[in-house]
């Protein structure tokens, strides 16, 4: 009896073995079928991604225009660029603020003579004595001086020079001009010129010419001459100075003339008439007062030259100066 049912136990056991064995091959039969489909699952998904990224474009694609059919020539483009210059109607007033008050009218305008205004609105003068020299020698006196009123673009310019023997006028030559600046180192210069001689005739001229700062600080005066019966005259004068201390300055100066044609009662030939050169030494003790030293050589060419020695005078001259140099 005993047999039987260990008999029956190992059955039993042996069928629940089968049965599991059996279950778990079913089990991974099921898994490797779902597989697939999850990867299905993954792909639809992706494909929506995609999709999603494509919308945008495919729209930007529907909202794309036919230009072609539409009829421009309806369209009124003038009034796409049209502006009205025209304040709007709710702008403030710009006088508003100042009640009405300008510069020269109204309750806060100041007097004309305590107006603002920029330097280049105002009138100056200015005097200037370049040479003011004395020669022991010849006893005598030679000047040479400038002056002008005005504006800084607009002046009224007085040139004269001259000599003065033994308390004498022997030559004085006088300039009255108007300047006029056209840039901020070049003015132009237009009037008249007179000539005064002790002994000669008086000339009249025509001027015209330019006083220039040159680059480097060189001081240029070129003016031409048309004067009567056609006579012709150019003066160039050139001027530097250097500077050895503040107040000590070094200056070499020339100057050369030259006429047109023989002018026999003043004993002035064509061609290059005379030059000078000199070198002036001057101390400044302000800007307005130099005493200076110097030397300076005189020569006649050509047909003056030879007037002068027809008359028993000399074509070369050399001369120790001693001299002012001021301007206010």
């Amino acid at each position: 009896m005993s047999n039987i049912n260990s008999n029956r136990y190992l059955v039993s056991l042996f069928c629940s073995v089968l049965l599991l064995i059996s279950s778990q091959q079913v089990l991974a039969q099921s898994e490797n079928e779902a597989a697939p489909v999850k990867m299905n699952e993954h792909s639809h998904h992706d494909d929506g991604l995609h999709n999603e990224h494509n919308e945008p474009t495919a729209k930007a694609n529907d909202h794309t225009m036919d230009h072609g059919d539409m009829n421009h020539g309806d369209m009124d483009h003038g009034d796409m660029h049209k502006q009205d210059n025209k304040p709007p109607a709710n702008a403030r007033d710009p006088h508003a603020y100042a009640n009405g008050t300008t510069l020269t009218t109204g309750p806060y305008s100041m007097p004309k003579e305590n107006r603002l205004r920029l330097a280049d609105e105002h009138k100056f003068w200015a005097v200037l004595g370049d040479r003011l020299e004395f020669n022991d020698r010849n006893n005598d006196i030679s000047y040479d001086f400038q002056g002008w009123y005005g504006t800084t673009f607009n002046r009224f310019v007085i040139k004269a020079e001259g000599e003065i023997v033994s308390g004498n006028f022997e030559k004085n030559q006088t300039d009255l001009l108007w300047g006029h600046a056209i840039t901020p180192f070049w003015d132009t210069q237009l009037g008249v010129r007179l000539d005064n001689y002790k002994q000669g005739k008086n000339r009249q001229w025509l001027a015209f010419g330019v006083q220039v700062l040159a680059p480097y600080w060189f001081e240029l005066d070129i003016t031409g001459y048309v004067g009567e019966q056609g006579n012709t005259a150019l003066t160039i004068e050139a001027e530097y100075e250097l500077l050895i201390t503040q107040k000590l300055i070094f200056q070499p100066r020339a100057e050369l003339t030259l006429y047109g044609k023989d002018d026999l009662e003043n004993n002035l030939g064509s061609g290059f008439s005379s030059s000078q050169l000199g070198f002036r030494l001057r101390y400044e003790f302000s800007r307005q007062f130099a005493p200076y030293i110097g030397v300076e050589w005189s020569n006649m060419f050509g047909k003056t030259a030879d007037f002068l020695e027809s008359d028993n005078n000399q074509s070369r001259d050399t001369k120790v100066l001693a001299g002012l140099r001021f301007w206010f």
